[in-house]
């Protein structure tokens, strides 16, 4: 079986260990079933194949796996509530979810492929609907990635699937930013706050993660020759 041939990968110690490589997917087979295990392990296996390529690769592919992986589905539809923010493990496990949890998912996944934090973060935005004259936005969220801290990120988006420089984005007006360590809102250049105290929803999430087991910091490694 895959999973148990695959060794730790992201499991922490506390949670996982290496007679049980195969938590995560058990977890998932127990919680939502064997379909969703099944789509636990293809994840699994696009990280551990990325794990060695350069991060122009990592960001494109992660882009397009949960892209074309997830249906986009409201809130209301897929969990009966007006705003739920999904881990990767509940967003496979419905094969579908809204803008938050698609970038839940990506930045989640580059986390486990080693781009530290300081070069990810969630953005939240107002998207103008229609042309450049349009006054019509909603609520958005992308997830930035930077290839310099300092520099202009660049955007992951489930509603334009390539990916642009932040400036070539001009239908997205940020409100704020964050990421595990920190919130910032626009045009702040510090963080204004603990992101997991102001965030309730955010908070759920990475209490979900480390429930799992699932430690974002020792990145993935690639799968044995």
């Amino acid at each position: 079986m895959f999973a148990l041939l695959a060794g730790v990968w992201w499991l922490s110690s506390s949670h996982a260990s290496p007679d049980n490589p195969g938590q995560l997917e058990q977890i998932a087979a127990e919680r939502y079933g064997p379909e969703t295990a099944e789509r636990v392990r293809g994840w699994r296996a696009l990280l551990e194949a990325l794990a060695s390529e350069d991060e122009q690769t990592q960001i494109a592919r992660v882009n397009e796996f949960f892209n074309r992986q997830l249906q986009y589905q409201d809130d209301r539809i897929t969990w009966g509530q007006e705003d739920f923010w999904a881990t990767p493990l509940e967003a496979l496990d419905k094969g579908a979810g809204d803008c938050e949890d698609f970038s839940i998912a990506k930045y989640v996944s580059l986390r486990k492929l080693g781009i530290p934090d300081e070069r990810l973060r969630l953005f939240y935005v107002r998207a103008r609907l229609g042309g450049p004259e349009s006054n019509l936005s909603q609520a958005h969220m992308v997830l930035g990635y930077f290839t310099d801290p300092h520099e202009e990120p660049l955007i992951l988006d489930n509603l334009v699937t390539r990916i642009e420089r932040a400036s070539r984005r001009d239908d997205l007006t940020p409100v704020f930013s964050f990421n595990s360590q920190g919130l910032w809102p626009d045009g702040h250049a510090q963080s204004a706050a603990d992101p997991t105290a102001r965030l309730s929803r955010w908070r759920r999430v990475l209490e979900q993660l480390d429930e799992y087991g699932l430690d974002l910091d020792p990145p993935i490694h690639s799968t044995p020759e």
